[in-house]
């Protein structure tokens, strides 16, 4: 072989080594997968579905162990309650729909469980009743453990009107933080948060005391009046979670949650919001803090890959007339730290509690690293101050190697408006903004 033939051949393989290497390549921040991971078991479109009519009745207590089969539709009627350390199995596929009438509920008490372990092209489906479906059409999903909270005792109770025959069946939080209340796999949760006089709005899913034993991974909360996912207390891992389009808060966590959340992601609409002040993460200690027991261990939430994405057609005009707000609020007394995510669209993209002081303990507990702020009106606030150039200049310094760029949707996600099968993954090599105004 001569030398010639040799040089061919070694360009020609290192050509195809980068071609290969950048087809398989994934761009580290936000969400992740060398495959868009919401595709099939996610739905877009929910409202152009008919599911078909109910063939069975869900009401009152379940109080023995049972099997919701794909065969059938089942109808929530009123507030169902999975007591009696029960276990509840829900087959892929299966269809349940929340009555409108009695907006309809499931709830699991803290010493049963529930075996929902849909399937990437056979998700389990909560949806609505009606015809023409809407925001809070039915309650939602309350699963209750036995995890500690940060609230006075070892046990609190769903403060959302529920109407159980033994207090028991309401009451959540323990001191095992391992506790399992089962699985929730590919399960989706459409048109929930149903309003309530005294009580306010249902969430699509609350989790309660819930341990992290607990399997919660690939939930889809779409269309939810309420806040897509609550979490009261507990320790949990989460991983795969979608909030499309909800009115309120698409993850809250209050009261001593534990949490680990990756790969996530949240859409949000400035279009379809409340009138109050809604975010992709609010992370608080407490809503009083006369119910919380500040000697225990306060919210800590840990997110890495995660996309918080507010939708708009004319960003500036939408800021301009107060419908976009912060992706994140940190409460006082919590602790916050994001990895690798993206924060797109929003107004600012972070906003501190302005009873957390500036200083060294506190910006210990409050890490932004990696992360990619695009097209955000400010970036990280301190709530009612209007100089925040201490905030900037720090989260800002390369030692946290955060990135800020100001790009348009369709050069930032490979396909965001793509209304039935949308790609939420960050375009490869789009990262090339960085802030080098300030340095360590």
């Amino acid at each position: 072989m001569n030398l010639t033939t040799m040089r061919t051949i070694t360009l020609f393989a290192l050509l195809f080594t980068l071609v290969h290497g950048n087809s398989i390549a994934q761009q580290e921040k936000g969400i992740i997968g060398y495959n868009n991971w919401l595709n099939p078991w996610t739905e877009f479109k929910p409202n152009k579905i008919d599911y078909g009519k109910p063939t069975q009745i869900l009401s009152g207590n379940i109080s023995k162990d049972k099997t919701l089969h794909k065969r059938d539709i089942y109808l929530l009627l009123g507030d169902v309650f999975v007591t009696d350390s029960t276990v509840l199995t829900i087959e892929p596929g299966t269809v349940i729909i929340g009555d409108y009438k009695t907006k309809g509920s499931l709830t699991i008490s803290k010493n049963s469980a529930i075996i929902a372990d849909g399937t990437h092209t056979d998700p389990i489906i909560f949806t609505s009743s009606r015809s023409v479906k809407k925001p809070g059409d039915w309650g939602g999903v309350f699963i209750l453990g036995d995890a500690p909270t940060s609230k006075f005792g070892n046990e609190s109770s769903l403060n959302y009107g529920l109407r159980p025959t033994d207090f028991e069946s309401i009451s959540y939080g323990g001191d095992n933080p391992d506790h399992s209340s089962g699985i929730l796999r590919h399960v989706r949760i459409e048109f929930a948060g149903k309003r309530t006089k005294d009580y306010g709005y249902f969430n699509g899913l609350t989790l309660a005391g819930v341990g992290q034993q607990t399997i919660v991974e690939n939930i889809m909360v779409s269309y939810c009046d309420g806040n897509s996912f609550q979490f009261y207390g507990g320790s949990v891992i989460l991983d795969k979670l979608v909030s499309y389009k909800s009115s309120r808060n698409d993850y809250d966590f209050n009261y001593g949650t534990q949490c680990k959340i990756i790969n996530s992601l949240a859409i949000r609409s400035p279009y379809v919001s409340s009138s109050d002040v809604p975010r992709s993460m609010y992370v608080s200690a407490y809503d009083n803090i006369e119910d919380a027991d500040l000697t225990k261990a306060q919210t800590y939430v840990n997110a890495e890959n995660l996309t918080l994405i507010n939708l708009s057609s004319d960003l500036d005009y939408d800021i301009q007339v107060g419908l976009v707000n912060e992706a994140i609020y940190v409460g006082n007394d919590t602790s916050f730290m994001i990895d690798k995510s993206v924060i797109s669209g929003f107004n600012p993209a972070v906003v501190f509690d302005n009873k957390i002081m500036i200083n060294n303990e506190n910006l210990s507990k409050l890490k932004f690293t990696r992360t990619y702020f695009n097209n955000c009106n400010g970036n990280i606030f301190r709530k009612g101050y209007t100089n925040n150039d201490d905030l900037e200049s720090w989260y800002g310094s390369r030692a946290f190697d955060n990135v800020y760029s100001k790009g348009p949707d369709s050069e930032t996600f490979i396909d965001a408006h793509t209304a039935t099968r949308p790609d939420y993954r960050l375009r490869i090599n789009r990262i090339i903004a960085s802030n080098d105004t300030t340095d360590d």
